[in-house]
């Protein structure tokens, strides 16, 4: 009752304003995140030949309860997503493929090795996304990949991106709504390069050969994905932003920013009106860097509000695919979900409670006072009655009782893991 009554004059201060807000919850409901699954078991993946991580990729703390077996890590994500408002995406990577026990090299995996994924999400409603595994690998491991000066390695993880695209495909014909198939490569180098050309020649001689292969954009969408610097590739990685961004302009593809991979005070909630002036779509891989990217659990920041302020006012929702990437081993893996997710609902919420017409309005017309001042008062509205009304009428937890299913949930299950 008191929720209910707090959601009510919460609702009143916001239409003071001209905001909608059963408008905006309903609205809320039909935005999927994707959440990914590297989360609940540390970027280890199910290949039989299992390799140690790699790729200027670093997963810390060791937490009890990660999951070790594709079921697990299903299981681990239902629990998630039980706590979390709203129908959701989850988004795999190459090395979570199931052989049934066999090993199979990343450029003969097919869509057969997906299938109890399929499974899972058909029966639960879900979409999937994907992503080629360039990482944690023999033929990875000097830390060249489509960039590589070797064209037999180059060309096996051509043949692995193409084989992505098309498992891709076969989780949008299954699953009826097309998965993002999204290629990063940690492709760089530890010290000053001597040639900074030939290494992305080479990048987009690939990327062509695996563009080239036709792939039905109804169920799969192409994604590139940029970095600055990793760990290894701290003074040059070929596919920098400006490299993306040109290729995904120029080959109709879509770019992807993911928020740790750009310098500590670059943000970019500032790239994304630039970016939808020149693409009909762009893809985000929201993380929370701290000094580098570390792939923080997303906190429910300026910066995360200032993205779902530059999706809303930009009406860009239906433009706009939202992913999550991050990955901390030193606390509960099924908690660093539903933290992360349920914060970046917040962000949308957060912005479509902005009466962001009329603040457009007072920018247009000069008047940076008022605009400074209601920008600032709109920070202590009673956004979190409406939080909690939505949580409630979706059917999962308030505010922090989630913690206690998750609690719950470590002792039954995670605790009992070997």
């Amino acid at each position: 009752m008191a929720t209910k009554n707090n959601f009510e004059r919460a609702k009143k201060a916001y239409e003071k304003w001209g905001v909608n807000v059963e408008e905006a919850l309903n609205k809320l409901k039909s935005i999927p995140i994707s959440l990914h699954c590297w989360q609940g078991d540390d970027v280890t993946g199910f290949e039989v030949n299992q390799q140690a991580l790699s790729g200027g990729i670093e997963v810390t703390g060791n937490y009890p309860g990660k999951a070790t077996t594709p079921e697990e890590l299903r299981r681990d994500l239902e629990k998630a997503l039980s706590l979390i408002p709203g129908k959701h995406r989850v988004n795999l990577h190459a090395i979570y493929g199931e052989t049934n026990g066999d090993a199979v090299e990343r450029d003969e995996l097919k869509p057969e090795h997906f299938k109890n994924w399929v499974n899972w999400a058909k029966e639960r409603g879900l979409g999937l996304d994907f992503n080629p595994t360039l990482f944690s690998h023999p033929k990875a491991a000097d830390g060249l990949t489509l960039a590589h000066p070797d064209k037999s390695i180059r060309d096996f993880w051509i043949r692995h991106c193409i084989a992505s695209r098309k498992i891709g495909e076969y989780f949008g014909k299954e699953l009826g709504t097309p998965a993002l198939t999204n290629i990063w490569i940690p492709d760089g180098y530890k010290d000053m390069p001597s040639d900074r050309l030939t290494p992305r020649k080479r990048l987009k001689g690939s990327l062509d050969e695996v563009f080239a292969v036709e792939i039905d954009d109804r169920y799969n969408v192409d994604a590139v994905e940029s970095k600055l610097f990793g760990i290894g590739s701290e003074a040059y990685v070929v596919g920098s932003h400006e490299f993306y961004m040109g290729y995904a302009l120029k080959n109709n593809k879509i770019c992807l920013l993911d928020t740790g991979h750009y310098h500590p005070t670059e943000m970019v909630s500032d790239k994304i009106s630039s970016m939808l002036l020149f693409s009909d779509k762009v893809a985000l891989h929201v993380s929370r860097p701290v000094r580098w990217d570390s792939d923080h659990v997303v906190i429910l920041d300026d910066e995360l509000k200032e993205i779902g302020l530059e999706i809303v006012r930009n009406e860009a929702l239906d433009k706009v695919r939202i992913g999550l990437d991050f990955f901390d081993a030193s606390i509960n893996r099924v908690a660093a979900w539903t933290i992360g997710t349920r914060n970046m609902i917040k962000a949308l919420l957060y912005a479509m409670l902005t009466p962001t017409d009329y603040l457009k309005q007072l920018q247009e017309e000069g008047d940076f006072t008022k605009r400074l001042a209601l920008m600032e008062e709109f920070k202590t509205y009673p956004f979190g009655a409406v939080w909690d009304h939505y949580c409630e009428e979706m059917g999962v937890p308030v505010r922090e009782a989630w913690l206690v299913d998750v609690k719950k949930y470590e002792q039954e299950i995670l605790l009992n893991r070997p």
